[in-house]
Order: C-alpha cells, then sequence, then structure tokens
C-alpha cells in the first residue's frame, strides 16, 4: 500500500466515523437536479506527505497525473483566469461565456506588487526569495483576497502556500517544504488531484532553485464528503491497493515558465478502475 492510499483511507474513515452532517443546515452548493448537496465533514484535516520517499498518486484508483499538472500549471505559470487557457473542462461551469473565472486563482498570482527589489507577482516573488533568501520565514503565496471575492466566480479552496527551506545534516542540497492550506474540499472529487497538483510544483520549484523536495503538509479547514459520494467512497477504501509509482521530472528544465504537463511521468502506475460519472456539487 502507498502511503497516499493509506492517508486517504484513514481520512475518509474518520470522516465517515467521526464526522458531522450538514443536513438540514442552510447550504451553498446544489446538485445538478437543484437539490441541496449535503456533506459529512470534518474540521482541521492535516496530513503530511514525504514526497522524498514516495510520490502520493493514490493507486485506489487513476489520478490523472498530466491534467492536475495542466491546471496547475494553468493557475502558477500562466497565472490565466480563461478556461481557454486549459486543456480540460473542470471548469467550465464557473466560466463566463467568455471563458473567464473572474478575479480568481491564477489571476491573483498574476498580479504585479511592489517590493524593495522591485515589482514581482507572488510566484516570481516565490523563486526570487527561494534562490536569493531561503530560509525567510516569510516566503509564501495567497490568493484569498476579500476586495476582489465579489469578482471571482469561486472563492478560492486551496488559496495559500507557505515555503519553508531546511538544510538537514549531511546533505549538500537545501530541502523545500511547503503546507498548502485549503478551506475546502470535496475529498472524492479533489483530494488527491489536490495533493498531486501541489506536489508536482514542489518538484518543479525544487528543481528550478536547485534544491531537494521534503514535507508537503496538506491543511484542511472543512474536509468533506457529499451524501451521494458516500456510497462510492465506501467501494472505493475497500479497494485493493499497489505500491506507489515512480516519478520523473524532466531534469533538463531549469526554468519554472518552460515546464509543461509532458514533462513530467511515472513509472509502474498500477490502479484500480476509475470511477466515472461523479455527480458534483456547484
Amino acid at each position: 500500500m502507498s502511503l497516499a492510499d493509506e492517508i486517504f483511507i484513514q481520512t475518509c474513515k474518520d470522516i465517515l466515523l467521526n464526522g458531522t452532517s450538514t443536513e438540514g443546515e442552510k447550504v451553498r452548493p446544489k446538485w445538478e437536479d437543484g437539490t441541496c448537496a449535503y456533506t459529512i465533514k470534518k474540521f482541521g484535516v492535516v496530513n503530511r506527505y514525504d514526497l522524498a520517499k514516495e510520490f502520493p498518486l493514490l493507486t485506489l484508483r487513476k489520478t490523472a497525473l498530466k491534467s492536475a499538472t495542466d491546471e496547475m500549471l494553468w493557475i502558477w505559470q500562466q497565472k490565466s483566469n480563461n478556461i481557454q487557457d486549459l486543456h480540460s473542462h473542470i471548469w467550465d461551469a464557473w466560466a463566463d461565456e467568455t471563458g473567464s473565472i473572474g478575479k480568481a486563482y491564477g489571476y491573483q498570482l498574476g498580479v504585479k506588487h511592489k517590493y524593495k527589489e522591485g515589482e514581482m507577482d507572488q510566484v516570481d516573488r516565490v523563486i526570487y526569495d527561494l534562490k536569493h533568501n531561503p530560509f525567510s520565514r516569510r516566503i509564501m503565496t495567497n490568493i484569498y483576497v476579500h476586495q476582489d471575492l465579489n469578482e471571482m466566480n469561486l472563492y478560492p479552496c486551496a488559496y495559500s502556500m507557505t515555503f519553508n527551506v531546511t538544510q538537514k545534516k549531511r546533505e549538500d542540497k537545501l530541502t523545500l517544504n511547503a503546507i498548502l492550506n485549503q478551506r475546502s474540499q470535496d475529498i472524492l472529487a479533489a483530494n488527491n488531484w489536490n495533493v498531486v497538483q501541489y506536489s508536482v510544483l514542489m518538484h518543479m520549484l525544487a528543481q528550478t532553485c536547485d534544491m531537494q523536495v521534503g514535507e508537503l503538509v496538506h491543511v484542511i479547514a472543512d474536509a468533506h464528503i457529499y451524501d451521494r459520494h458516500i456510497p462510492l467512497i465506501e467501494e472505493l477504501i475497500e479497494r485493493p491497493t499497489y505500491d506507489a509509482p515512480k516519478f520523473w521530472l524532466n531534469p533538463e528544465v531549469k526554468d519554472f515558465y518552460q515546464f509543461t504537463r509532458e514533462d513530467v511521468m511515472v513509472e509502474n502506475y498500477v490502479t484500480g478502475p476509475q470511477i466515472k460519472g461523479i455527480p458534483i456539487a456547484v
């Protein structure tokens, strides 16, 4: 069993056993038929992934590595808020007639801010500090910008990354660690998807800054399983598991802005069957 599988199974079991139901509460999300989408939720879920030991792809079912990477690069590299720049349709429900999702996600990472070193956006600031001031405790991004919330078609779920660099004993290279903060997460649809995205991001930033990857700590304020997902989750976590695959990142790319989804790959990725037609609450 991979560590990613173990963490996912235990998280799901904890939510189902110890979570609280929102049934009967005033909830925002709705199913396609217009009925309220209730959840069983757990507050304050924290999971740790040591990326130096294992790449956290689920084997219970397949997580599409290249598609997850594509969406991450759409936000962090292209800094786009238009679905026409994306190769998948996962954001279609939140886009307007022009393809825009408003001042959300990539838009916020692309806004330039004034620093004493000059004008930079948040991504460039992270890369600058990792290269020039790696032991700073101020290397972070935040896309939950209150003044722009009314112009976002969806409030950011994964909204903040805090990077922290350590020097391990007897190691020549510095180690890049990070905390991903998430206000809300649909466990079935998005848990491993987000973990994989930000694991790829850490690998890319580490390679860009001549570091090695360390820990990704994933903090979820509201970790939930939707009512219509419960039987899917119950079946999923009883499946056989397999060993974690081997992750490959193109070693020739040293510039974060030159990475593409074709620069990531996994070997020996054995999984259970995909769950098709997962209902998504909007």
